[in-house]
């Protein structure tokens, strides 16, 4: 279960940290909306927003290394984000939107 609190909280990490490194959401709104209802899932039941996108043999283990914590070192260190939340300008993908409507979210999680 998401805790409505952490959805919130991990919606305004996304737009903030978008906006700090100058990268996009994508233009597939159920991919931001399913990668960020994923990291509030894990904040919710691993304490920290654990990457969804990836198979871990042990969530828990991973969620304490840090490594895949969202922003994970690849995002951090090269702009590399395996779930496609945070798009840098010149991928096909990438929308211009840095800002997102929690009601538009919201009505694709809930399909």
């Amino acid at each position: 279960m998401v805790l409505p609190k952490n959805f919130e909280a991990m919606l305004k990490f996304a737009e903030t940290y978008a906006q700090r490194t100058d990268t996009f959401f994508c233009s597939d709104t159920m991919v931001t909306a399913t990668v960020i209802e994923g990291l509030a899932k894990h904040k919710s039941n691993l304490g920290s927003p654990l990457c969804p996108c990836r198979h871990y043999d042990d969530k828990q283990v991973e969620s304490n290394s840090i490594y895949w914590n969202c922003p994970c070192i690849p995002m951090r260190e090269r702009k590399e984000c395996h779930c496609m939340l945070f798009l840098t300008s010149d991928n096909d993908f990438c929308s211009k939107k840095q800002n997102l409507e929690k009601e538009d979210l919201l009505s694709y999680i809930n399909k």
